[in-house]
């Protein structure tokens, strides 16, 4: 994959996706900034791509924030002289149906949406300088099929989607390609919080996750890696405003 030489910036890299993401840019030849609240996981993640022989620094980062959300593109240019591929990766796990309060909502939506949308403006700041660049955002199966007790997340990642294709349009002329990926059943930590929160065991939930898949298995963050790898590359050079499912055949039939 085409991604040597270049500067990528990963947020909620410390863990699952994100972590994944940045250490598969890192191994084919990306300076990555690593952004994330938790800094001992982002710490861990910089720790591995520099032992490996990469470039990383981490950037302590509450995206919703907006002076926060701008200091990740700021970290880029100063420590790489560029910016060249944003995943937008980092989100919350609100899921609320009916019921959700004012807050459950803020709280989601100040995280995958506006929090997405302020790293994107500082971010296209960055790569208009350094003459275009590649985004990808993670949308979810959740952007296209209704799940019980999901609206708060469904709501957010329909929207990442349409984000996705909005500025795809609006970006274009800047020579800036804009794609998102839409994983299945993926196992990462926040699957696990789940499951603790539900009182689910691994066994329980792969049990009930795995058979809603055509390949009747859940995926790992490695495997959605690829695909963000593919759409950050010069190898996708021709392809923006479009979805990747990485679903296993979830949304299939």
């Amino acid at each position: 994959m085409r991604v040597s030489q270049k500067v990528a910036l990963v947020t909620g890299a410390a863990d699952g996706i994100g972590a994944a993401t940045a250490e598969l840019l890192a191994e084919h030849g990306a300076a990555v900034v690593i952004g994330d609240i938790d800094d001992r996981g982002g710490t861990e993640v910089r720790d591995r791509i520099l032992a490996a022989g990469g470039k990383a620094v981490f950037v302590h980062a509450d995206i919703s924030r907006p002076a926060e959300a701008a200091s990740l593109a700021s970290a880029a240019e100063t420590s790489f002289g560029r910016l060249d591929i944003l995943v937008n990766n980092a989100a919350t796990f609100v899921l609320m149906g009916i019921d959700a309060t004012p807050e459950d909502w803020h709280r989601s939506l100040d995280v995958n949406v506006i929090g997405t949308a302020l790293v994107t403006h500082a971010a296209v700041q960055v790569m208009r300088r350094s003459g275009g660049g590649a985004i990808v955002n993670l949308a979810s199966i959740s952007s296209f099929v209704a799940q019980p007790q999901f609206v708060t997340y469904s709501a957010t990642k329909a929207a990442i989607l349409q984000m996705t294709r909005n500025l795809a349009l609006d970006l274009a002329s800047d020579g800036i390609r804009v794609n998102c990926v839409c994983p299945g059943t993926i196992l990462t930590r926040a699957s696990r919080d789940h499951m603790g929160r539900v009182g689910m065991s691994l066994a329980d939930f792969i049990a009930a996750e795995a058979p809603k898949h055509l390949l009747n298995r859940v995926g790992t963050p490695r495997e959605v890696a690829h695909a963000i790898l593919f759409l950050a590359s010069d190898d996708a050079s021709f392809i923006t405003g479009t979805h990747l499912m990485v679903d296993g055949g979830y949304t299939a039939v």
